[in-house]
């Protein structure tokens, strides 16, 4: 599976367009890791928990959309794009979303 964020690719030619695909993941912080990152608020630096999290969240959220466009027949997911949105004290929902195509 070929993924960009671009509308196109410049070396292939998209041959059909398959619609829209998604993944998302809804992940919730940790109460352990929030007192780490609190303790690292405090000295500065970045806080890999949830630099952690976050890169498996992204991770998961492109393989639900991949697994998606397999569904459909493409062999390429163009003009991806990520979003987050706060669902309630502590969870957040990453969505992971692009058109699904066929390449030659």
């Amino acid at each position: 599976m070929i993924i960009t964020t671009t509308h196109t690719f410049p070396d292939k030619k998209i041959v059909r367009n398959l619609g829209l695909v998604k993944g998302n993941t809804i992940r919730a912080r940790n109460l352990l890791h929030d007192i780490m990152a609190w303790l690292r608020n405090i000295v500065g630096g970045e806080i890999s928990d949830y630099t952690k999290m976050f890169a498996e969240t992204r991770e998961q959220a492109l393989d639900r959309m991949i697994e998606e466009a397999v569904k459909l027949g493409a062999n390429a997911i163009v003009d991806v794009r990520f979003s987050t949105s706060y669902i309630m004290q502590g969870a957040a929902e990453l969505l992971a979303y692009g058109t699904a195509v066929v390449i030659e």
